[in-house]
């Protein structure tokens, strides 16, 4: 998965995402944090005003609250709600029963005359607290510091209660959004499972070019891989032009040849002309071959078909008029509406060999059969010879390599219906069977 464009995109979103939300996280507290102090102070200021306006001074010189505060929160004791008026030249100091014996003691720069917001001091019992503090003078110059405070506590408690309702919301908006980039990404990336399988159509040979409406962004892709398409169908064309070339400048030499065998023979010189036949055959053989070879480069079949009992049966009709073939039984057990996926020049080709081989080796009869499956196309070529060693089966496969001695191949046979079948995506088989050898291709049916 870790080579998926899909999955990285989608884990490059994912990790956006959280780290996204998560500052935002932090940010939201932080203003929340804010928030709640500024509505804290809000109030104080209110009780303030209200602390102001019930401090006097009495007829003995004395300070004094004249009427209590209207929160009762002020009258429970260490309630975290606190004010304290102190005489400034006396230091007499008035305060709210929540405070005991402990007092609020200001440092120098929070002290003046006008509003001071003081948001981190420390209160009763050394908490951390907030509180707002005015110096008053009254109209005969004397005055007092009137303190009215409240514990930091309250605002943790609320930023807590609201991080702990925030979470679970910013775990749903985080999976939205990953669900959302997921899609989105899908989609996005979408145009390109259409290229693929248009590029799987080339592979497989059901397309001689990519048939697609790529988007904009990938379509000089598409376009740059038609014109190597292209250049490849040229160049092949140009490959089997030359094969073609060098097939007809042998043929008149091998038929010069072939002249030269026969009078060799009218004038008695009978092995030298088998010995020349020989070599002539390899040759013919050879250029078989590499003409083979060319006509079946990737790409330029498309989709051939061919009736296999048609073909199977010419196959055995020439054979059965060479010497091997005149002693043997053929049997051909094809439908005749049967149609296999592959050009009739090159069926036929592969039935040549296979039937050539077996009429080498079998003893009385040789069997063709075809057969329809879901997914392929069988044709089985089946004698009653000795069979081929387990040892060998293999290396049979491979260019130049007989297995008996009798003469006339050039060992070539397997191994071009083996190039044939693999240009074709099909495959090859070999078994022994009691008695004989059983050789079976497949051709995956078109689609």
């Amino acid at each position: 998965m870790g080579n998926s464009i899909r999955f990285r995109l989608w884990l490059a979103a994912t990790v956006s995402i959280l780290i996204a939300l998560a500052i935002a996280g932090v940010g939201l507290r932080y203003l929340f944090e804010l928030n709640v102090e500024r509505r804290i102070v809000s109030e104080l200021t209110v009780d303030l005003n209200e602390l102001i306006g019930a401090t006097a001074y009495g007829a003995d010189g004395h300070l004094s609250v004249q009427t209590p505060l209207t929160d009762p929160r002020f009258s429970i004791p260490l309630s975290g709600h606190y004010w304290q008026v102190e005489d400034i030249a006396s230091g007499y100091l008035v305060r709210s029963r929540s405070l005991w014996d402990a007092t609020l003691a200001l440092h120098a720069h929070q002290i003046g005359g006008e509003l001071k917001e003081i948001k981190e001091f420390k209160g009763p019992e050394g908490e951390l607290a907030i509180a707002v503090a005015r110096t008053v003078i009254d109209p005969g110059g004397r005055s007092f510091r009137a303190i009215v405070a409240e514990n930091h506590r309250s605002v943790e408690v609320a930023v807590s209660e609201y991080v702990r309702d925030l979470a679970p919301a910013l775990i749903v908006l985080a999976l939205a959004l990953m669900a959302a980039f997921f899609i989105q990404i899908t989609v996005g990336l979408a145009p390109l499972e259409s290229l693929r399988v248009a590029v799987r159509n080339v592979v497989a040979q059901r397309a001689t070019r990519l048939e697609v409406a790529a988007p904009r962004e990938v379509q000089p892709l598409a376009d740059e891989i038609n014109r190597l398409l292209e250049a490849q169908d040229k160049a092949l064309v140009r490959a089997r032009s030359r094969a073609t070339d060098l097939a007809h400048g042998l043929k008149t030499p091998l038929q010069v040849l072939s002249a030269d065998i026969r009078a060799l023979r009218k004038k008695g010189e009978i092995e030298l002309a088998d010995d020349i036949e020989r070599s002539a055959s390899a040759i013919r053989r050879h250029v078989e071959r590499e003409l083979a070879r060319a006509r079946l480069a990737p790409g330029i079949f498309g989709k051939a078909t061919c009736r296999v009992f048609e073909t199977a049966a010419g196959v055995v009709g020439v054979v059965k008029r060479t010497p091997g073939g005149k002693r043997l039984s053929f049997e051909i057990d094809v439908a005749d509406d049967l149609v296999a996926p592959i050009d009739e020049g090159d069926l036929s080709e592969i039935l040549g060999n296979l039937v050539e081989n077996a009429t080498r080796f079998a003893r009385s009869s040789v069997r063709i059969a075809a057969s329809v499956t879901a997914a392929a196309v069988v044709i089985a070529v089946a004698d009653d010879g000795p069979g081929i060693p387990d040892a060998d089966r293999q290396s049979v496969l491979s260019r130049g390599v007989q297995l008996d001695s009798k003469g006339g191949s050039s060992g070539l046979g397997l191994a071009i219906v083996s190039d044939i079948v693999e240009a074709y995506g099909g495959s090859l088989a070999m078994a022994n069977a009691d008695p004989g050898l059983v050789v079976t291709i497949s051709f995956p049916r078109h689609g």
